[in-house]
């Protein structure tokens, strides 16, 4: 029911994500999701990766510290106020939002959104319960 998401710490000195991204092109990963946020000496790297095992191999034997997260991948939909629906749906429940970012978006179809919930069980009974289709792994690496 959960997406595994890579958490990756890297230098934010130029050209250090070029080489993580010629990192994973080497070693035919595919970047399916990918967020990046950065602080004034190290980004983080928040990505679904094609994938997840030898993925982590690969950055972990290049020596950057990188570690697993579960996260919810809930369909939201695409329109005014879809993201609101399912935020208020989360808050209601008393479910705290570490973080979320955009995966996909196609003109007339739902939007993806990956969630890091405080109580990822919680959180995704919560919002399937209100009707939000919650994706596996499996159908987040076939988008």
């Amino acid at each position: 029911m959960f997406v595994t998401q890579i958490s990756v710490f890297l230098e934010n000195s130029p050209g250090r994500l070029a080489e993580f991204t010629k990192l994973l092109k080497d070693s035919n990963i595919d970047l399916v999701s990918l967020s990046i946020g950065d602080t004034t000496d190290f980004g983080i790297i928040r990505a679904v990766m094609s994938d997840t095992e030898k993925a982590m191999k690969v950055i972990t034997e290049a020596g950057y510290t990188a570690r697993l997260n579960d996260v919810l991948a809930a369909e939201v939909p695409d329109c005014p106020g879809g993201l609101d629906s399912v935020v208020q749906t989360l808050s209601a429940s008393g479910i705290s939002i570490e973080y979320l970012y955009s995966f996909v978006r196609s003109e007339g179809k739902n939007a993806v959104i990956i969630f890091r919930v405080q109580e990822l069980e919680k959180g995704a009974a919560v919002l399937e319960k209100s009707g939000v289709h919650i994706l596996t792994n499996e159908e987040v690496r076939s988008l």
